[in-house]
């Protein structure tokens, strides 16, 4: 893998996880690709504009955010990112204490990498 895709794209991890924690919809905006389709852990798929709104809503409200674990294979154009977040928040009503194992696809768009799908499954939960 090109060592400065690498650098760029586990940079955009960081920002994303921020921008999660924070609500910050306008860096979220960024990152995640306008047609970007995202698997729930209950199967639920939501899109770039489903997942603003949550934000920009306070439907999510997530206090830590902890990653560990992150592997990246590059293929083709694109980098396949696993990675395990431990999350305690506010997640549409239900409280979340929890580690969960994301899988993203990021795309390189004029010098910009952008989420373009994604899932997330339930690792473990304390509550």
């Amino acid at each position: 893998m090109d060592a400065t895709h690498k650098a760029q794209v586990i940079d955009n991890e960081k920002k994303l996880l921020l921008a999660m924690k924070t609500n910050n919809v306008e860096l979220l905006d960024q990152l995640l690709h306008d047609e970007l389709l995202f698997n729930g852990p209950s199967g639920e798929t939501a899109t770039k504009a489903m997942d603003l709104e949550n934000y920009r809503s306070g439907n999510i409200n997530l206090h830590t955010l902890e990653s560990s674990d992150l592997m990246l294979n590059m293929v083709g154009d694109d980098v396949v990112v696993a990675v395990t977040v431990e999350i305690l928040g506010n997640y549409l009503g239900q409280e979340i204490d929890g580690k969960f194992r994301y899988l993203r696809v990021w795309k390189l768009f004029e010098n910009n990498w952008k989420v373009i799908a994604g899932s997330v499954v339930t690792l473990s939960t304390d509550n």
